[in-house]
Formats: C-alpha cells, sequence, structure tokens
C-alpha cells in the first residue's frame, strides 16, 4: 500500500511538473517569436557556407558551395556542450543528393555606400510577389554603380570611394571595411572558433528534420565597443550590444517590454556600417547577448537578401531610406495639438472639447473621435451613431470652419457581433485558418486581397469625402502566423507584412480625397510603413518609466528610417497624475506630432486653472517653433532622418553622445532633456483611478537634471542663459523640462495662432541664438 502511495505522489508530481513545463513551454497567439530556440536541434541538418567554387566579377554571381554538418553532443566532466560535425550524407538515392550542395550566390552594388548580397538554400528560388517593403522608385530605377575589382587565388575585393565589399573564396567570408581599410564587420567562419573554448555555428543555415524546411542563421563578427542602433521602435536601451531583439510584430500592450508594434529589420553600428534585412520572416537579432563577439541572426527565411550599408548614421539612414521609401510630407496641420480621449460619444462632446480648446485658448487642430462614434462602442461599422450625432457632416464642416480636423477611429478586425462579420466571410475578404476554411474568432480582413481592399477603402472614402482629416490605423499586430492568405502565401511571411499592407491602403484613400496632404494615425510598422506617415507609440503606463521607455521607443523608431512619431502625453492607462503630465508636456509638444489621449479624460480644464495655463504654454511654444517645424521636418523627408534625434546622428564623433539616452535633438538645433524622476510625493495613487480628483500642483516647480552638450555651446530657450560644452547641471524655468537651441542657430517663430491655418507667415522671425 506504502508503495502504491508513494507511486500515486510521484504520478500526480509528473504530471503537475508536464503540465508546468507545457504551459511554460506554449506561444500565445501573436506573441513574439524567438527564433533563436529552434536553431540548436539535433534532428536537423546543418550547412554552413564553405567556399565560393563559381564567380563572374563581371554580373557579381556565382555559386557557393555548403558543406553538410550534424550536431552531436559532447560532454567533459558532468558538462554536456554541443559541436558540429562534418557529415557523409545518407540520403538516398546518393545520385539524387547533393553531400555539399552549391547555390546561388549575388552581389549588386547600388550605390557607392550601399551593396546587396543575396544568397538561396535551395536550388529553386522562392515565389516572387508583389514588393511591397522596397520603395516603387527604387524598383522601378533599379540604380547600380560600378565598383572596381580585383581578383587573386585567395579573394575577390570589389572597391569603391567610401569602402570595399571582400569575398575570402575559402572559407567562405565577406568583408565589409570602410575607405581606410578598417574592417566594419565580417560573417564568421569555423576557423574563428580556433581562439576560444566556445564553438560558434558560422554562417549557415538548418534543414528541419520535421519538414525539410529551412531557416538561416547569417554570422557575423562584433567588436569591442561595438554599439549597434535600429531595430523599430524599441522601449528597451538604445544600444542593443548585448540584447536579444526579436523582430516580430505584437501587441505589447504598452511600449515598456521588449516586444515591439514596430519591429523594423534594420540596424546599424557605430562602427560605420548597417544592414536591411530585406525579409518579412520572423528575425531574430543576438547582438552579443550569447557571445561578446557575434552578431547571430536567426531567420525563418529559406533565402538571404540583404543591403548592407557604408557611412555615418545620417549617411546609412539616407541610403537606408532611398531603399525603402522617403517619408512624405505630412499636412501643416497635423503637427498641430491633437485632443482625444476614449471615447467622445456624440456631436455634443466634439463642439464642448473645440469649444472649451478655444475658450481656453488652447492652440490645437484635431479632435480625435475614438471607439464610440459607432452606434455599440468598439463595433466599427463606418457610421456615426444616428442617436447621438445629428447631423455628422455638417459637425465636420462646423469644426473645420473653426480650425478643427476630425481623426476616426476604426480597427481591420471584426468580431461576431459585428455587422459586417458574415458578408466578410461569404466575400471571401478575410485571412482564413491554416486548412483554408474558416477565419479565426475575430475575422481579419485580408490586404493580399484587392476585393478587400477595395470593399475596406470604400468605406473609409465615404468618411473622407465628408472632409474628415484621418483615419486612425489602430491595431495590425494580430494577423495570424498561421492563418492562410488571398495572395498564396502563409502567416510565415505576410504576418509582418500586415501592417505595411494596412497602413498603405488607409493612406492610398486618404490621398486619393485629400489632395492637399495625407496622413494616417498608425499604431503597426514593419519596413516600408515609413512611406505612409504617421505612427504613434501605444498604450503606455502612467510612470516615470513608461515615460522614459517612451522616449527610448520614439528615439529607436527615428534610427529605424521614420522621421515622425507621436506618443500619448502623461501615459494612456490610468487617470495622468498632474506632476506626470506636467513634466510630460514639453517631450510631448517637442516630437513632430502631439496628441493627448487616454483611457479616462486628460483634458486639462479637468484638473485646474494653473494647469490649463500650464498646458497652454507647452502648446503655444509649439506653435510659436511651427517655422522651425515645418523647415526641419522639410529635410527629414528628404533626408530620412527623424524629428526626434539621438545626439549621434547630428556628432558621431562624440563618444559620449553615443551614450546618452535621456535626451534628444529636436531637429538640428533644440535640445530637449526630459525631467523623467520626481518625488513620489507629487504622486497619489489612490487618485490614480479617478479622473476628476487629481493631486493639485501650486506654484512653479523647478528640476534640476545633469545634461550633456555636444558640440559648442548652448542657450536656454527659456532663461537665456548659455552653458558650455559637456556635462552641465542645468534647472528648468516655467516649463518643466531642459529646453536648450545651440549656439549661432537661427530658429524661425511665428505669431501664436489658435490653429495653424491662422498662422500668419509674414509674421515669422528668424531668432538668432
Amino acid at each position: 500500500m506504502k508503495n502504491t502511495s508513494l507511486m500515486k505522489k510521484i504520478f500526480v508530481t509528473t504530471a503537475l511538473a508536464l503540465v508546468t513545463y507545457a504551459t511554460a513551454c506554449a506561444q500565445l497567439m501573436n506573441q513574439a517569436k524567438d527564433m533563436s530556440r529552434g536553431y540548436v536541434d539535433m534532428t536537423a541538418t546543418y550547412f554552413f557556407a564553405d567556399k565560393l567554387t563559381q564567380f563572374d566579377t563581371t554580373t557579381g554571381e556565382g555559386k557557393v558551395q555548403w558543406a553538410r554538418y550534424s550536431l552531436e553532443p559532447r560532454q567533459a566532466f558532468n558538462t554536456n556542450t554541443v559541436v558540429a560535425d562534418k557529415l557523409q550524407m545518407k540520403d538516398f538515392p546518393d545520385t539524387g543528393y547533393e553531400n555539399d550542395p552549391q547555390f546561388r550566390f549575388k552581389v549588386d552594388f547600388i550605390s557607392d555606400r550601399t551593396v546587396r548580397v543575396r544568397m538561396l538554400t535551395s536550388l529553386v528560388a522562392p515565389k516572387e510577389v508583389e514588393e511591397i517593403m522596397l520603395s516603387p522608385q527604387f524598383m522601378k530605377d533599379n540604380p547600380h554603380v560600378t565598383w572596381t575589382c580585383k581578383e587573386n587565388e585567395k579573394e575577390i575585393v570589389y572597391t569603391s570611394k567610401q569602402g570595399s565589399l571582400t569575398i575570402q573564396k575559402h572559407p567562405w567570408r565577406i568583408t565589409l571595411k570602410d575607405a581606410s581599410g578598417k574592417v566594419l564587420t565580417q560573417t564568421w567562419t569555423n576557423d574563428d572558433n580556433w581562439v576560444s573554448q566556445v564553438k560558434l555555428l558560422p554562417f549557415g543555415f538548418k534543414k528541419s528534420g520535421t519538414d525539410n524546411s529551412r531557416m538561416l542563421n547569417p554570422v557575423f563578427s562584433l567588436k569591442t565597443g561595438e554599439r549597434i542602433y535600429g531595430c523599430g521602435e524599441s522601449p528597451t536601451g538604445l544600444n542593443k550590444a548585448g540584447q536579444k531583439v526579436n523582430l516580430f510584430v505584437t501587441d505589447p500592450q504598452g511600449p515598456e517590454t521588449d516586444e515591439m508594434y514596430k519591429p523594423i529589420p534594420f540596424y546599424f553600428s557605430n562602427r560605420g556600417y548597417g544592414v536591411f534585412m530585406h525579409t518579412s520572416a520572423p528575425v531574430t537579432c543576438d547582438f552579443g547577448a550569447t557571445y561578446v563577439g557575434a552578431t547571430k541572426l536567426f531567420m525563418a527565411d529559406e533565402a538571404v537578401d540583404f543591403f548592407f550599408f557604408i557611412g555615418n548614421p545620417a549617411e546609412i539612414l539616407n541610403e537606408y531610406t532611398n531603399l525603402v521609401g522617403k517619408t512624405p510630407m505630412p499636412p501643416l496641420w497635423s503637427f498641430g495639438t491633437w485632443m482625444s480621449r476614449i471615447t467622445y460619444l456624440s456631436d455634443k462632446d466634439a463642439y464642448g472639447i473645440a469649444k472649451n480648446l478655444r475658450d481656453n485658448r488652447i492652440p490645437a487642430d484635431v479632435i480625435h473621435l475614438d471607439t464610440g462614434w459607432f452606434g455599440v462602442d468598439w463595433q466599427c461599422d463606418y457610421k456615426f451613431a444616428e442617436d447621438r450625432f445629428d447631423n455628422p457632416q455638417k459637425m465636420v464642416k462646423d469644426l473645420l470652419d473653426d480650425g478643427f480636423h476630425i481623426s476616426l477611429w476604426q480597427l481591420p478586425y471584426f468580431t461576431q457581433h459585428n455587422v459586417f462579420y458574415n458578408e466578410l466571410i461569404e466575400k471571401n475578404l478575410v485571412v482564413r485558418n491554416a486548412d483554408g476554411s474558416l477565419p479565426y474568432e475575430d475575422a481579419c480582413l485580408d490586404f493580399t486581397n484587392p476585393e478587400a481592399v477595395k470593399w475596406y477603402q470604400g468605406h473609409l472614402r465615404n468618411l473622407l469625402d465628408m472632409g474628415v482629416g484621418a483615419i486612425k490605423v489602430d491595431f495590425g499586430e494580430g494577423a495570424p502566423y498561421d492563418g492562410f492568405y488571398h495572395n498564396g502565401r502563409g502567416g510565415l511571411y505576410e504576418h509582418n507584412l500586415y501592417p505595411v499592407r494596412y497602413n498603405k491602403a488607409v493612406w492610398d484613400v486618404t490621398k486619393d480625397v485629400q489632395k492637399d496632404g495625407a496622413v494616417i494615425w498608425a499604431r503597426s510598422a514593419w519596413a516600408g510603413s515609413q512611406r505612409y506617415p504617421l505612427h504613434w507609440g501605444g498604450d503606455a503606463a502612467n510612470t516615470n518609466e513608461a515615460m522614459l521607455s517612451t522616449l527610448h521607443a520614439g528615439m529607436s523608431f527615428g534610427l529605424s528610417g521614420f522621421p515622425f512619431w507621436s506618443h500619448d502625453i502623461g501615459g494612456f492607462v490610468q487617470s495622468t497624475p498632474e506632476d506626470l503630465y506636467r513634466r510630460w508636456l514639453p517631450f510631448g509638444f517637442l516630437t513632430s506630432h502631439t496628441r493627448s489621449h487616454g483611457a479616462p479624460p486628460t483634458e486639462p480644464w479637468l484638473y485646474n486653472q494653473e494647469f490649463t495655463d500650464y498646458y497652454r504654454a507647452n502648446a503655444e511654444m509649439k506653435y510659436a517653433l511651427m517655422p522651425y517645424i515645418v523647415e526641419q521636418a522639410k529635410v527629414c523627408t528628404e533626408t530620412g532622418l527623424p524629428m526626434v534625434r539621438a545626439m549621434f546622428i547630428e556628432y558621431p564623433d562624440d563618444p559620449v553622445a553615443w551614450m546618452v539616452e535621456d535626451q534628444y535633438l529636436f531637429g538640428k538645433d533644440i535640445l530637449v532633456a526630459p525631467i523623467f524622476d520626481a518625488p513620489q510625493d507629487f504622486v497619489d495613487p489612490k487618485n490614480n483611478y479617478n479622473n476628476t480628483d487629481h493631486r493639485p500642483t501650486t506654484g512653479l516647480r523647478h528640476w534640476t537634471r545633469k545634461v550633456y552638450l555636444p558640440g559648442g555651446a548652448w542657450v536656454d530657450y527659456q532663461t537665456g542663459k548659455t552653458y558650455q560644452a559637456g556635462w552641465n547641471d542645468i534647472t528648468t524655468d516655467k516649463l518643466e523640462a531642459v529646453i536648450l537651441v545651440r549656439k549661432g542657430a537661427v530658429i524661425p517663430t511665428a505669431k501664436v495662432a489658435q490653429s495653424t491655418k491662422d498662422i500668419d507667415w509674414k509674421s515669422v522671425k528668424n531668432v538668432k541664438y
């Protein structure tokens, strides 16, 4: 009996352990995927790029032989490691397969700074589909330049005035150098393993033993002191060296985790090179996270298509955005104040917000109606609720006459209670599940289907024809990864592309209706989305930490080729504590686009008169700077530079500028250092959920923080005091942020107007600092 009881206990314990393990290993739907977790697989066959067997230097095309390996466990004193052993295939018949296959390898020279490298892992090239990441202009022009070439028995060297690309024949290796001959980065080979006990798997791919699919693992050197930037709207530290970054579009519920609404398969290094991974498959970038000397890219793709760039950050961003497309200039009114909440429910609400803004003399240009303008909250039917909007057309016209554009919320998912649910299924306009039959729980519009795009744009056009100014392109992160799409591809390639297709669908119809300039307000993105501005940072928490991570996200997004960006001032989730709101406001107004938005109301007059006056002062600052903002924004559209700009873009030779991550440049000449840390007694947690009882803050509050000033002297925008380059302790004035102007800069300013349409451009004055 005792043994039986013991066996039962063991059985129950084991069962619980298995359940716990299974739960821990479960992958939630559309959760970011770590592609590195499945790469070490004893059932798979591995192929490492071994030697260049053919190559035509005039066409840049040849073949690489891939050596076949298997992974074997190695034990040493109770320590198990994995080593790669050369493998003689056991495939049958041996006449039908190659032990060490040779596949296509091609190099193209796009400019004197940009090189394209493509490699196949099969004799069959992937099926060509509509190109959506690269810009139509690039595809049309297909630019190429000639690099000089020299070849000897060991290597082939292509050279331009900006640098060189060396192709080593055996072991196969590509090396990127700058014009001085400094190695920027190079691929990892087995020869690089001899100096270390740690044996990395070199540049290669695995063939799965489960389904024979390929998975790439390009590996590059990561040098001492190297810093990596980009990868999209990432809220973790700007420098990605030492991090593992998953490039998979997801809804992280806010910009405070390592997951992203807007991952971008692009990064660059302080050593002077950048990389664009031209893929829509999930990618995990291991930037020295698991081995300090290597960047390991785990890609759920079967072909390499990389663009390499040579230059400083500004030069690389310009080259990269030449490929994926420059961002067009948004309309002037979009740079003004956007007032919003979840949600305004009626025309009475909209008129009331407009009246309060004008009565309180708060400059503003946009009123956003969020999830409640339909008959049923959140149930998108593209119609104003008839019982709450007496005459939507008149409301839109009246507000436009007063200088307010209307923005409307919607999303591309339709629940089973939505009026369009059955129609979308019957017309086959939605993403199907893996077997191609029913949709998932929510019907998700399939933007690879031209008929779905036409249906969708028809509904939006009706609203835009009424005079609606912008459509909020919310969500877009939940396209089924295991779904089946109209263009014949699965979610492996379409999940990450969904935001680009979604952004484009809204942008195209908006641009078609609004001849004077278009803008969208989108949350999700992938490479190519920068052609359809603009994007905002999602649902931030109401904390100091969220404010800092929001800045990190915005700067990282700007370092990924997106000039324009916004965020919810003060955070979204709870009622914003007044202390936090005050410190967030200068940051929000010194961003290209500015919006107050929250789940509880955040309109300033709901706080107190003093706060309303303070809010007005921040808005007036931005409207006075509108000529500078427009001037800088135009430069951004031409160069790919961001408005919220990490300092090292302008000061790449200053090593400290690469390290400071809590201040930024607003355009070229204005430096902003927000106040992130404040005494906790300014915040009353008990009132965080109460949208009418905000903790009052009386009198001016002055904060002092350390600010790093690159280059020469800088002038305090608020006090006129001059500070010299280097570290300075600077105290805020009326606005609770340090705001400085580069000494010698000329800042064009205008008289403050209540709407951008009323700015007197003849009154613009150039102020020299």
